[in-house]
């Protein structure tokens, strides 16, 4: 089916939860190694099963079977979502399979830890983007031609390596920096390897939905599905490719059932698909179908995060850039050691809500991430994080010494070693003159024997001699005493 020259729409959801820390004090370390708040991981994730991943992947299938191959959408599920589904909620992964099975629904890859390797390891960004292939493998049994950055991050040296690990389109934010007068609402390119399309986010439709849906001091509320197809159709003259991405969790949880944002939810693809010319399709489709107006030129990380759109949220202030120092410098380490604990923590650990709960500035999105933050301060956020990285470099250390340990281990085994040979060397050498010795006074003892034996005989003659002369004396000297 050739899509030339048609208008394409793409909807996107962000699926992703945290392994949460719990109050992990300084004197817990060296003794207490399980660093996870299990109780509010599990309430949270049931909760939000519940208001929003189950209610609204029943209304995507129904719109899906309904529309009959017209309607398609786009998630991304972080690893540490999917293994939260397989320990507090399976029946949502169970759904999420569902969706996959139709055939209508593309799951895009992306980092397994949700983390920030891309701006701080091409080498741990590669590995957990392999790994997460391979749990959507499992998990979905679905492979990822496209790809999305924790937090829509990216630039063009990010791009060139998603292209060079075989991807066919990424997604990251329509900022207005990097656009200038440049419309977001068409296909663009990566500067570095053409090869790599570039889907950009319209912000004010997305946010639309996200952010205002609720909010009734807004002029345009309520949002209805039709009122959202008229402003999507007043594009249709001057765009291609319109990019509507959201958090999953902008259905039932941020804004409530009652404000009516699953009635939205139901009867948006309908409305769209009837009063404008677009098509939805998925970013792989996009890639094969449309083509880019130009490369788009990112030298520096943007995200989908605050009025900046950059990486701030994240990496924007000393604490931050402390924590994230520390936890890179253990990299190297953790791919030397095999302890799979070890290997499930450093993951967990890479989580890059870790780090937005240490911002220390405000942020227009900041009241969704405030609503899931179990910190009351930034700082108390650092204390704890630093505290249990602490006790994981503790840990690590154990299976993988430092470098100067490590060289003063190998110096002293080496200095063992040649002792040892030495020492055999020497056990050899004695062993030898310990034979010659023996040897020399067998020799010895065979050639000495006939001369002692001579030498008794003469001892034993003289012996007689000198008895004869005595005994001659004393008659002689009797002899004289007698006369």
């Amino acid at each position: 089916m050739s899509l030339t020259g048609k208008k394409a729409i793409c909807f996107y959801f962000q699926v992703h939860q945290p392994f949460r820390l719990k109050r992990y004090r300084f004197f817990d370390l060296g003794h207490d190694h399980y660093y996870y708040d299990d109780f509010t991981n599990e309430s949270i994730m049931r909760k939000v099963a519940e208001k929003c991943y189950l209610p609204a992947n029943e209304i995507l299938l129904d719109q899906i079977l309904k529309n009959k191959g017209k309607f398609k959408v786009t998630f991304s599920l972080t690893g540490l979502v999917i293994k939260q589904f397989r320990l507090y909620a399976p029946e949502v992964l169970e759904s999420f399979r569902t969706l996959a099975e139709t055939g209508m629904v593309e799951f895009l890859a992306e980092t397994e830890s949700h983390s920030l390797a891309s701006v701080r390891s091409r080498t741990e960004f590669e590995r957990q983007v392999g790994a997460h292939k391979a749990m959507m493998q499992e998990h979905l049994g679905v492979e990822p031609t496209s790809f999305r950055n924790t937090e829509l991050i990216y630039s063009d040296q990010i791009g060139s390596w998603v292209a060079d690990m075989g991807f066919k389109s990424i997604l990251t934010e329509g900022a207005k920096h990097v656009l200038g007068w440049k419309s977001p609402n068409y296909l663009y390119c990566n500067s570095i390897n053409p090869r790599l399309k570039v889907l950009l986010r319209n912000f004010v439709l997305s946010d639309d939905i996200a952010f205002r849906f609720s909010n009734t001091n807004w002029s345009e509320w309520p949002l209805t599905a039709d009122k959202y197809a008229t402003w999507v159709n007043k594009l249709a003259s001057k765009s291609e490719l319109i990019n509507v991405f959201l958090d999953y969790e902008t259905f039932g949880e941020h804004n409530r059932k009652e404000t009516g944002i699953f009635d939205f939810l139901a009867h948006m693809p309908g409305a769209i698909l009837k009063k404008t010319p677009f098509k939805f399709m998925t970013p792989t489709e996009v890639a094969d179908y449309l083509q880019p107006v130009s490369a788009i030129n990112i030298p520096s990380p943007i995200s989908w995060a605050d009025e900046e759109r950059d990486i701030t949220a994240w990496c924007g202030n000393e604490l931050q850039s402390a924590a994230l120092d520390k936890l890179y410098s253990l990299s190297e380490k953790v791919r030397m050691c095999d302890d799979a604990q070890i290997k499930k923590d450093w993951e967990y650990l890479q989580a890059s809500d870790h780090f937005y709960y240490m911002a220390t500035k405000f942020f227009s999105d900041g009241a969704v991430h405030a609503y899931f933050n179990p910190y009351d301060t930034p700082y108390d956020a650092f204390m704890n994080y630093m505290n249990v990285l602490s006790d994981f470099e503790i840990r690590l250390k154990r299976f993988v010494p430092d470098s100067h340990e490590v060289n003063e281990m190998s110096k002293l085994n080496n200095l063992l070693k040649e002792k040892e040979s030495l020492i055999d060397q020497l056990t050899s050498e004695l062993d030898s003159l310990r034979k010659s010795n023996r040897t020399k006074k067998a020799t010895k003892g065979t050639l000495t024997k006939e001369p002692s034996l001579a030498g008794n005989m003469l001892l034993l003659s003289s012996s007689r001699t000198k008895t004869a002369k005595k005994s001659k004396t004393t008659t002689s000297t009797r002899t004289r005493k007698a006369k």
